[in-house]
């Protein structure tokens, strides 16, 4: 039965580890209807009263790469790994290092590069729903709120906060998958660029040339002086000639085809894979430094409800393979430590299988965080034997890792206020970047530094 926000109460992930289920949804859900005007404020409202806290931000990030794991992986079965319940055990290889238990024959690489790797093993999923908490990973807060549609993806207020004036690539870059939210009330500039990795850049070529191109801009130029302001849809025309400056910038650029046009040895060395094109072409974007500060990289299909560890193993050897040879060549290139890397599903798995031998859905998960000097070669938090509820969160909240909190880890490593409100100069209304700040109702996992 759905509720009043629009989803089925019962599929909602159990209350927080010190509780009672049923108190705790009680109190979730009325949490969040009291949360509807607190991240968007609309007109009339006070404003002046929305308090900001005094924080400091990390500021050790230029860039993000963001892997969204849609259908949500087995956390047990990856980064925190527990070698139970029908586990093959001398397959995956339970390894432990320095304390930390990972599965060395099912992402070998990545145990190899274990020293760079933090898994905060404490985060716990609002709901058990795939599009819904899909949409909520990215735009940190519930999209089942009425004004959830206005709601910026995380990105897209990295691109407003960071963008800078003449960078010839869009500031947000979407790779492999259409991002479940665009700029909401920010201007389209800030939404996700969308591309699909190793296909080239599209239209950088005019099928006449690129005389007879320049030809025809500059008469289109001529036309749109002379005709009357703002004719196109309200747009000014500053922002038109902006955007197709910006377009232009693209076009028969050399450089720009160099990031996205990927050769056969480079992709052998990320695993000849979508995935593998993905992080290579991430690499390239951040090495040619054209103006991108956040790339998505969505990698789906951990969906597994059945024949779990035959549809687990090419999966987990593709993320193996692209994202430790990501981080091999952005320590190279010496960009690994201004690059914080995030990697998330959208929930975990149950801890038991089921009868089909797969895990359904579970509200426990884990993040794997890197780069941007994080410290490595640990967790923080853990749960109990089972992975199923947490027993030590690991942070100075003392509670499970929440979205909104990893929201607001981004921020911070970005040097942004996480605590911001900013207006909708078209409405009035007002954003919070991390939904309830004026009650510091969440923040940052700093203890990824240290």
């Amino acid at each position: 039965m759905k509720n009043r926000f629009g989803f089925d109460e019962s599929k909602v992930a159990g209350a927080p580890y010190w509780s009672k289920p049923q108190l705790g949804r009680r109190l979730f859900f009325r949490h969040v209807g009291s949360a509807v005007g607190g991240y968007m404020l609309m007109p009339g409202a006070p404003m002046e009263t929305v308090a900001r806290a005094a924080v400091t931000t990390k500021n050790t990030a230029k860039n993000v790469i963001f892997f969204m794991l849609q259908g949500a992986p087995s956390h047990t079965d990856t980064f925190d790994l527990k070698p139970a319940n029908g586990m093959p055990v001398a397959q995956f290889k339970p390894t432990e290092y320095n304390g930390l238990l990972f599965p060395q024959g099912l992402m070998p690489k990545l145990a190899g590069q274990i020293d760079s790797l933090a898994l905060v093993r404490s985060v716990r999923a609002w709901a058990n729903v795939h599009g819904l908490m899909q949409t909520w990973v990215q735009l940190g807060r519930n999209p089942a709120t009425p004004l959830a549609k206005l709601s910026p993806h995380i990105g897209s207020v990295v691109s407003v906060e960071l963008a800078k004036k003449g960078s010839v690539l869009p500031t947000f870059i979407a790779l492999n998958g259409t991002p479940r939210v665009a700029s909401g009330f920010l201007p389209v500039a800030n939404a996700p660029f969308m591309l699909t990795a190793g296909a080239g850049f599209p239209n950088t070529k005019h099928p006449d040339g690129s005389d007879r191109f320049a030809s025809r801009m500059s008469l289109l130029r001529d036309a749109e002086t002379a005709g009357a302001p703002g004719a196109s849809l309200g747009d000014s025309p500053d922002e038109i000639a902006d955007w197709k400056l910006r377009s232009q910038m693209l076009m028969y650029n050399s450089s720009v085809d160099q990031i996205f046009n990927l050769n056969a040895s480079e992709r052998a060395q990320y695993g000849t894979s979508a995935l593998g094109d993905a992080c290579l072409t991430a690499r390239n974007i951040l090495k040619a430094n054209m103006g991108t500060r956040f790339i998505q990289i969505t990698y789906g299909g951990w969906d597994h409800h059945n024949n779990l560890y035959a549809r687990l193993t090419p999966m987990a050897t593709e993320f193996d393979n692209g994202l430790s040879r990501l981080i091999t060549d952005l320590k190279t290139e010496g960009l690994f430590d201004e690059t914080l890397i995030v990697a998330q599903g959208e929930f975990g798995r149950t801890p038991g299988l089921n009868g089909a031998g797969g895990r359904d859905h579970f509200a426990q998960q884990t993040a794997l965080f890197a780069g941007a000097r994080i410290r490595g070669g640990r967790a923080i938090g853990a749960t109990d034997p089972l992975g199923a509820t947490i027993v030590e969160p690991g942070w100075s909240r003392d509670r499970e890792v929440r979205a909104e909190d990893i929201e607001a880890t981004i921020y911070s490593a970005l040097g942004i206020d996480w605590t911001t409100l900013r207006r909708d100069s078209r409405f009035g209304r007002g954003f919070e970047y991390v939904p309830e700040s004026s009650q510091d109702r969440y923040g940052p996992v700093h203890e990824l530094w240290g």
